[in-house]
């Protein structure tokens, strides 16, 4: 009997949707082998028929699972401590991602994708890796990434006007408001649509008072539906609008044309839907992606209007395409896949920006590093930077000497913490990363060099 892979995936619901890709890959390339996954049965239960094949236990069975089985793989995606600690003690021939090594335990990553994820907190607004795809990334083959076709959303016939708008999400920062969708729904009755609200059970109040300020009769399916339910549903909407949350997720892996409105400490990048042919809202301000918001108000909600949303919404339920709908203050993107064959998000409302650049660049940069491709893509975003931001460009080819330096200077004692937090912004995901892989390692010899010769990579570029 050929042995299993383990998935320790005991995180929100968004998090096991995202691991629906790796399961289809892994099934791919190992025919032979079942696929276990360890997550949260309150979720998982109402999923599971949804995604690719797998077998899947609770947390309770875990000591089970440990005592009783060896793995031929071992993947962790969770940051949860009892993960890293069941990670550390199961018999497997390879593990990846966080787990507990030796005892007392210590807290460890394999796998350069994985230690790139776990670098990502607090300075991801220039990551351009999706999440599904860094679950993925070292144990599965780029080509066969880039090989996989997701189906487009369906397109159902012009009488069909039924949209959904989801009420909820995780965090106040990541939902509109009551207000902003009874209004919406509101807008959305007077061009014709239908619109339903949908939530959990958590989010009864919430669409209860946004059917309410709707001043109009509206279908309020909150806290009524199971997840199999919603799903069934789905299949009579021509689309959804959600903020970034797990029915999110479900949604567009079943083929729901979704639009995310994208509010609050999000990366759509890293988060947005997956599969190809969604679209994604969201404000066209500097703080937008950030880790947690530092202003007094969220300032991203106030550029997120119902007239405008619902229009919007209109064009892509009747075509599937914004159709000249002006957005100010926003920017409209669409799911699909750049030419480096991973996740990518193609402006509808061109607006070249800085970010946009850096983004793109430092995707180039560390898959160049961890052998997705070769330097020529690294050079060529690079230039493609010194081209579209000139200025930009030559502030960073000043900045990046001392930079290096300074880390060469703290290579040669200890690193202090918070050295990444000590590095100008284009250079924090770099640093975080360099200073994670070193604790990683403990500040070896051979993580020292691996350390400073990355960082001469990056300085070898802008040196043109």
């Amino acid at each position: 009997m050929s042995k299993p892979i383990l998935i320790l995936q005991m995180q929100r619901m968004g998090d096991l949707v995202l691991t629906f890709p790796l399961l289809l890959w892994l099934a791919r390339l190992h025919p032979d082998r079942e696929i276990w996954v360890v997550g949260e049965e309150d979720f998982f239960k109402g999923m599971y028929q949804t995604g690719p094949k797998a077998v899947y236990f609770g947390w309770h069975m875990a000591d089970r699972l440990a005592r009783t089985r060896e793995y031929s793989l071992v993947i962790n995606l969770s940051h949860r401590p009892e993960a890293a600690a069941l990670a550390g003690r199961v018999r497997s021939e390879a593990v990846i991602g966080p787990y507990d090594d030796g005892t007392p335990p210590v807290r460890r990553i394999k796998g350069a994708w994985q230690l790139y994820r776990a670098a990502l907190t607090g300075c991801n607004r220039h990551n351009r890796f999706h999440w599904a795809e860094l679950n993925a990334l070292d144990c599965v083959p780029l080509r066969e990434i880039a090989a996989t076709r997701f189906d487009p959303p369906r397109r159902l016939p012009p009488g069909q006007r039924k949209v959904g708008l989801f009420v909820g999400a995780s965090e106040a920062a990541k939902r509109p408001s009551p207000q902003f969708f009874g209004d919406l729904a509101r807008e959305c009755l007077r061009r014709g649509l239908r619109p339903i609200l949908f939530g959990g059970p958590g989010e009864r109040t919430l669409a209860a008072e946004a059917a309410k300020l709707a001043g109009a009769k509206v279908l309020n399916m909150a806290g009524r539906l199971s997840l199999p339910e919603l799903v069934a549903v789905g299949q009579t909407l021509a689309l959804f609008a959600t903020p970034d949350t797990g029915p999110m997720h479900l949604a567009s892996w079943s083929g729901l044309a979704t639009l995310n409105l994208s509010l609050g400490n999000v990366n759509p990048w890293e988060t947005g839907p997956y599969p190809n042919g969604h679209h994604v809202l969201r404000a066209a301000i500097s703080c937008r992606g950030c880790w947690h918001c530092t202003q007094p108000t969220f300032v991203c909600h106030g550029h997120f209007s119902p007239r405008r949303t619902a229009l919007l919404m209109e064009r892509l339920a009747a075509t599937g395409g914004p159709d000249g709908v002006r957005l100010p203050g926003q920017r409209l993107l669409a799911t699909g896949r750049g030419p480096l064959g991973l996740y990518d998000l193609a402006p509808l409302t061109p607006r070249p920006s800085a970010r946009e650049a850096a983004g793109r660049f430092w995707q180039a940069f560390f898959g160049w590093r961890f052998g997705l491709w070769g330097e020529t893509a690294a050079f060529e975003a690079a230039r493609a930077m010194r081209q579209a931001e000139p200025r930009m460009a030559r502030i960073l080819a000043r900045g990046l000497p001392p930079f290096v330096r300074g880390l060469a200077r703290g290579l040669s004692g200890t690193m202090p913490d918070g050295f990444w937090r000590e590095a100008p912004p284009f250079f924090r995901l770099l640093a975080s990363y360099l200073e994670l892989s070193l604790a990683n390692e403990d500040h070896s010899p051979a993580a020292r060099r691996a350390a400073l010769q990355t960082a001469e990579a990056c300085l070898s570029l802008f040196a043109v």
